[in-house]
């Protein structure tokens, strides 16, 4: 992917990246290394427990920018089995790694928020100024609600230490190397799963939760990757900033459309007893555009024939 990423920011610049060996930060790392960073630390959560100060301490020590990516996260279902769990473990990684960047006089902490911090019923689209004017769906709201201390966090510190913390708020994201794991994963993997086994094992037809009248946006995972680089070099500011696509689809369009990337021949049956989750997101995403340039590269067709054929690919590899 061409990118307008500038490498003259990033020399002599030691940078961590917490979440480096997860999804969006390994595309991340793709682009930020041939950027030429003095160091790039990208720890994996065995080596690294950011819950813990020390820990947090420790890796900051001489750092001039954290992009901070590392979170405990998952699908609706997750989000309903572990909420508490979800909310110590967020929580915790941001108020702890904040504050030792902070101590550690880091230049540069780049927060990462979710869209679950958003109201239920906001607006579509979802301007950054609606962000405090209701409470999140009830699902997410654990999650959401941890993710969105590190703005309070960021935003008191830049008031009283002028310390230089920007929010993002990614839309939801996909694409290769996304979790497939059915226990834990989003919309987009766990239907690609099932559409594949359904269509392997001759299975007639697929269950989805919900209604499908739930409505989502979805940001291709390089293009996430980009923004929060892009950001990183051009944003300064304490208000928080949508990082999305601009489009809006149903569940329900969207399970027809991997059905037929996917070649599925059979049925899709609703299982109405399980939640759809928020009724409506889309991002307004003019912020991102006029503060630091970003616009998503990649259609959302293109993006789901990519994860598609990924998996296929790592599945082939792992039955070989």
């Amino acid at each position: 992917m061409k990118t307008p990423l500038n490498p003259k920011f990033w020399h002599h610049k030691q940078v961590l990246v917490t979440g480096g060996t997860g999804f969006v930060g390994t595309h991340l790392l793709e682009l930020l290394k041939p950027l030429k960073a003095k160091q790039i630390l990208a720890p994996s959560s065995l080596e690294a427990d950011f819950r813990d100060p020390q820990i947090c301490a420790k890796w900051v020590a001489k750092c001039d920018i954290v992009i901070h990516l590392a979170a405990n996260v998952g699908g609706i279902g997750y989000n309903q089995a572990y909420p508490g769990t979800l909310f110590y473990d967020n929580l915790l990684m941001g108020v702890h790694l904040m504050e030792e960047a902070r101590k550690a006089n880091v230049k540069k902490f780049v927060a990462i928020g979710t869209i679950c911090a958003y109201p239920k019923h906001t607006p579509v689209p979802f301007k950054e100024s609606e962000l405090w004017n209701g409470y999140p769906e009830e699902t997410n709201a654990p999650y959401g609600l941890a993710k969105k201390m590190m703005l309070v966090q960021a935003q008191a510190y830049r008031k009283q230490y002028g310390f230089n913390a920007i929010y993002l708020l990614p839309v939801n994201m996909y694409g290769p190397g996304d979790n497939f794991n059915p226990n834990s994963s989003h919309v987009i993997p766990a239907l690609i799963k099932k559409f594949l086994e359904a269509q392997e094992t001759n299975q007639p037809e697929v269950v989805v939760w919900g209604t499908g009248k739930a409505t989502r946006e979805f940001l291709f995972v390089e293009d996430c990757a980009l923004a929060i680089l892009l950001a990183t070099e051009k944003y300064d500011q304490g208000e928080p900033v949508n990082i999305g696509a601009g489009f809006e689809i149903s569940i329900q369009e969207l399970a027809q459309l991997i059905k037929k990337i996917t070649g599925y021949e059979g049925q899709i049956i609703w299982d109405t007893s399980k939640p759809d989750g928020q009724p409506r997101r889309m991002l307004n995403t003019q912020l991102a555009d006029s503060s630091f340039g970003f616009k998503a590269q990649v259609t959302f067709e293109t993006g789901l024939e990519k994860t598609i054929n990924w998996y296929k690919k790592t599945m082939s590899a792992k039955a070989s």
